[in-house]
């Protein structure tokens, strides 16, 4: 028992590394941008998120017949990334409060995530058997090449926020401010909202 304590914690087993190092990965970029998020109190956005990229994996496996992590991320970027629009849209446009807002993207997404998914289970196709699991999570079966999606996404997200740190914090705490000074605020809230859908989407599996 001794001995595989110390296998764990002194990273001797490879699989406990790869996990250990795309949890850090996740946690960093997610933290970064969580922080913004949280200023524009938009912190339970991630939940309807993580709803709302469902039918984006399963319309980008049903379009491209493939698994690959490239493709699904894409999808479920793309799909999380109109979920966002759409909660930026309710709370603009309507009378809706946020949480209103936040409940109707999670649902309709969600919901036509699952029909999709529905679809293809019924479809026969032989491909999608390993499909859930990067809709649900295998955390604990992390390998190279998922840490090194992880990382490079996570550099890419560090990159931009390090870069467009003064005017991502001015439009933050002062939008007034900044539209005053020529700042294009609706430009940086867009790039908040994507950097938010690519950090969840990045934490699915």
């Amino acid at each position: 028992m001794e001995e595989i304590f110390w296998d764990f914690f002194l990273l001797r087993d490879a699989n406990a590394a790869w996990v250990l190092l795309g949890m850090i990965c996740i946690c960093v970029s997610s933290a970064l941008i969580g922080c913004f998020t949280f200023l524009k109190k938009q912190s339970l956005a991630g939940d309807a998120i993580a709803h709302a990229i469902l039918p984006g994996v399963c319309i980008a496996f049903m379009w491209f017949e493939t698994k690959s992590p490239f493709v699904l991320l894409g999808g479920a970027v793309m799909s999380g990334w109109l979920g966002m629009m759409g909660i930026n849209y309710i709370q603009r446009y309507t009378r809706l409060k946020s949480d209103a807002a936040l409940a109707l993207i999670l649902s309709v997404f969600y919901g036509l995530g699952i029909l999709l998914l529905t679809v293809i289970q019924r479809s026969g196709n032989a491909s999608q058997s390993g499909l859930d699991k990067f809709l649900f999570g295998k955390a604990a079966a992390m390998i190279k090449e998922d840490v090194l999606i992880f990382l490079g996404f996570s550099i890419i997200i560090l990159l931009v926020i390090t870069l467009s740190y003064k005017p991502l914090k001015l439009v933050i705490f002062d939008p007034m401010f900044a539209q005053a000074i020529g700042i294009n605020v609706k430009l940086w809230d867009l790039l908040v909202s994507f950097l938010t859908v690519m950090a969840i989407a990045l934490g699915v599996q």
